[in-house]
């Protein structure tokens, strides 16, 4: 690639550069000084005949306005000529294989300032410039040669402040030999760059924002804008200040989702998070945790329609009955606790003793004596159960037939029963009612102690004296037959479903 389109190459990656860098670096305001000294490297053209050789220099500015100014630049080299040619027009006699040179070179130039208040601001520039060469051995060849001609370049400041830059730049200075120059320079004009870099220093001016200008690029000028400090790329009103249309807290025009959910968190690009992925963005979100695949209602809570305690979309069985016991999938788990062959959710009588024959409904359909006088007469007579005398203490002979009442009553677990008490007429009234009511209690308490299912809730225990005889109390049969305890069903209604029942199975 030739020096010229290398210079062009360089030139479009500069301003691809400027035109990408942020803006936001004071600037020095009005006229103003530039000074720069300079280090860097002078690359010549081929027929030029010099070899390529470090240079230093400084480069003088004055700046009337921010984007045009004008510069002059004065540097100085040493090299050697390649070959017996040099620049001068002298007899090859008098030249030998090599010699030592050294170049004055000076120009002046037209700046453009592109983006000049960014941090990183590139610029172009053009002019005239010249060369002075001239042997190190002034004795021979006394006078110099002047080399000169246009001037092209481009370069790019890094700001640190808005009076020192770092300043790097290419420069092709173009020299045309005369007629007559020996070969192999010939007439054809040359481009040699000059690649440099040094730090700019600013003097003058004023430091800070011009009010006719627009400080912080947002179109509206300083002396109108209410929020001098826009952030580059926001949207502005009428008076400067940035807009922020769905109120998250990121501006207008920087913000890449503009249609927020009022009180969503958002990230610096004014995006909400949806932590738990569940379509309702962080903020909104009031659970916070739920589990993947559950549906959300708007508030991003797992919704639960069967109330199985498994959340709709990760429940694979959608209806299940009131008060099942589910798996983690949701779906009902088949138990069987008397082992009858009856599911307990589909178990009317789900403490059938071991081995007995229920029916569809995991009920006996064989019954005990006691059994069917509960489900014929609606209660128990229990005449059987004894106590210490004028006392409410169980007898131990009495405890087997308390278990078998037990294991009957619990198996009707829809029943609400009744404990009564009844004692026969010796003694007092008082004496005999409070008596009654102390041996139903008993009753009450060993059943509810030896048998959890039967609650305070279900069972009640009264006490009713000598007031019910159903036997003579002047006879000791008749007093015998008035001492019981009483196992009464309170919902009969439930009585009449079962009696149904059982016809329509013995049916």
């Amino acid at each position: 690639m030739n020096p010229t389109r290398r210079v062009l190459w360089t030139l479009g990656a500069v301003l691809l550069m400027g035109m990408q860098a942020r803006a936001s670096v004071a600037q020095v305001n009005g006229s103003y000084f530039t000074f720069e000294p300079w280090g860097g490297y002078a690359k010549f053209a081929k027929n030029v005949n010099l070899k390529n050789t470090p240079v230093g220099g400084a480069t003088f500015g004055i700046i009337p306005y921010r984007y045009f100014g004008f510069e002059g630049h004065v540097g100085y080299g040493q090299t050697s000529s390649v070959t017996g040619f040099t620049p001068y027009a002298v007899p090859a006699a008098l030249v030998p294989a090599e010699r030592e040179l050294t170049m004055l070179h000076y120009g002046g130039d037209l700046v453009v300032n592109f983006r000049p208040s960014a941090y990183v601001a590139p610029y172009v520039l053009a002019g005239w410039q010249e060369a002075r060469i001239r042997f190190t051995d002034t004795d021979s060849v006394p006078k110099g040669r002047y080399l000169n001609g246009l001037e092209a370049g481009a370069g790019v400041k890094v700001r640190f402040g808005p009076r020192v830059a770092l300043r790097a730049e290419v420069r092709d200075a173009m020299w045309k030999f005369a007629d007559g120059t020996p070969p192999p320079a010939g007439k054809d004009g040359t481009d040699n760059l000059f690649m440099t870099a040094g730090l700019e220093f600013t003097l003058g001016g004023v430091t800070g924002a011009s009010p006719s200008k627009d400080a912080d690029s947002d179109g509206v000028p300083n002396k109108r804008d209410k929020c001098p400090d826009t952030p580059m790329g926001a949207k502005v009103d009428a008076t400067g200040c940035p807009m922020d249309s769905d109120g998250d807290g990121v501006w207008d025009g920087i913000d890449q989702c503009p249609n927020t959910p009022s009180g969503a968190s958002v990230d610096a690009h004014g995006c909400p998070g949806d932590d738990d992925k569940d379509g309702v963005p962080n903020g909104v979100d009031q659970c916070a945790d739920t589990p993947s695949g559950a549906i959300v209602d708007a508030h991003g809570c797992p919704k639960d329609a069967d109330k199985d305690g498994v959340w709709d979309g990760i429940d694979q069985c959608a209806d299940t009955p009131a008060g099942a016991k589910v798996d983690a999938r949701g779906c009902t788990v088949v138990t069987d606790a008397d082992g009858d062959g009856v599911p307990d959710d589909k178990d009317l009588c789900p403490f059938t003793p071991t081995n007995v024959k229920v029916d569809k409904d995991g009920c006996p359909i064989e019954l005990s004596e006691r059994e069917t006088q509960l489900l014929d007469k609606g209660r128990i007579t229990e005449r059987n159960i004894h106590f210490v005398t004028a006392k409410w203490d169980i007898l131990p002979e009495s405890q087997p037939i308390l278990n078998e009442l037990g294991n009957i009553l619990i198996q009707w677990p829809r029943l609400r029963i009744e404990i009564g008490g009844h004692t026969d007429g010796r003694g007092s009234n008082a004496y005999n009612q409070k008596l009654s009511e102390q041996r139903a209690n008993a009753v009450l308490e060993y059943l509810t102690g030896k048998y959890p299912q039967i609650t305070r809730e279900q069972y009640t225990a009264v006490g009713y004296g000598e007031s019910q005889p159903v036997g003579s109390n002047s006879t000791i049969e008749g007093m015998a037959m008035n001492r019981r305890v009483e196992f009464k069903v309170l919902n009969t209604e439930e009585l009449k479903k079962e009696r149904e029942r059982r016809r329509t199975l013995t049916k």
